[in-house]
């Protein structure tokens, strides 16, 4: 019987799964909208990658990542954990020996990293505005009802590309309705919307660093022709869009994966949970521990009423709850602190009344 080798790359926009085997090829791949339910998507997904690959398969290795890399590795059981950086470089180099430049474009977030002899020596994110992500291209779609599949198409349709400010999402929107008002065509807007945004990417992540081949693009927003085109015309260089370009995190993570359980002595087993505890009943609670000033918001994961894991503390007392075994859930504690004030309350109230 074949090993198998799940990668899970839980974001805020789409959530991706996918299993390799023993040879390290891709033979099932999942991509799912996360819907703002990262656990469901995240179960959803397994599940379709055991229809895939069999009820039977052995899994003899998991990793994370992604913004939910922590829901992802306490649910799952995973071996490896680790960073969209790290994962995303990984996935590069097996396409791509030579990659210099990784560039990424997901729902809700860019990254561009940079490679020296397949090692990572630096890499920048852009986080704080939804300019020329994902979700942004969605929105602008849909607002000029062309569907998103066929908006890189519009763009190459282009005869004469305007000028869109795209340093911020909402300065970006109104200077299309404004060019819309003036009458320039629909794929002249578009051209000239995906001329902004890889300006705006170019500007503001590689910050004049030297973008050096080979050029990979990877995210969701590589199956946009039109935005392929204009990083090409832009570094003056060509750009690789990998086969596998929307799940490359999850197949990094896979991958990595694949070399820890490789390293370890004595074909130490995997720690993934197995398929048959995705069908628990899951629930995600978060609350703010009040014991000291750091006030940490604490996710607190229980199965079929059982706790399972806790994270988002920094000092630890509560993400080792499981290995102290006694320890009280904070939940609980919380709860029966509430209580307890609460009671207090109502007798202070109660007594009040009496004086």
């Amino acid at each position: 019987m074949a090993d198998f080798f799940l990668g899970a790359d839980v974001g805020s926009v789409s959530t991706n799964v996918v299993a390799l085997d023993d040879q390290k090829q891709l033979c099932a791949k999942v991509y799912l909208r996360t819907g703002g339910r990262p656990l469901a998507a995240l179960i959803d997904g397994v599940r379709a990658i055991q229809k895939t690959i069999g009820p039977s398969a052995r899994v003899a290795g998991m990793g994370a990542t992604g913004s939910g890399r922590l829901l992802a590795g306490c649910l799952l059981g995973a071996d490896v954990v680790k960073n969209e950086i790290t994962a995303h470089a990984a996935a590069a180099l097996t396409t791509e020996p030579s990659v210099g430049t990784i560039l990424e474009i997901g729902g809700q977030d860019s990254k561009i990293i940079f490679l020296r002899q397949g090692t990572v020596v630096d890499f920048a994110m852009n986080t704080v505005c939804a300019a020329g992500t994902g979700s942004f291209l969605d929105r602008q779609a849909a607002r000029l009802n062309v569907p998103i599949e066929k908006f890189g198409q519009y763009a190459l349709l282009s005869r004469q590309p305007v000028r869109i400010a795209g340093r911020c999402a909402v300065f970006a929107e109104s200077d299309m309705v404004h060019k819309q008002q003036m009458g320039h065509t629909l794929p002249d807007i578009v051209r000239g919307l995906c001329e902004a945004i890889v300006r705006n990417y170019i500007n503001n992540l590689a910050k004049g660093k030297k973008i050096e081949p080979a050029v990979v693009f990877q995210g969701g927003v590589a199956a946009n022709a039109g935005i392929v085109e204009e990083f090409k015309r832009q570094l003056g260089c060509d750009v690789v869009v990998p086969r596998h370009y929307d799940v490359m995190g999850a197949l990094g993570s896979a991958l990595l994966a694949y070399e820890v359980m490789e390293r370890k002595a004595g074909g130490q087993a995997t720690s993934f949970v197995g398929f048959d505890r995705l069908h628990r009943d899951y629930d995600a609670r978060s609350v703010e521990c009040d014991d000291c000033v750091n006030a940490c918001e604490v996710i607190e994961l229980r199965a079929d009423g059982g706790l399972v894991s806790c994270w988002g503390d920094r000092c630890g007392k509560w993400s080792a709850v499981l290995a102290k075994g006694q320890e009280p859930s904070l939940f609980a504690r919380t709860e029966r602190d509430q209580g307890s004030r609460g009671e207090g309350l109502k007798l202070g109230a109660q007594r009040a009344e009496k004086d």
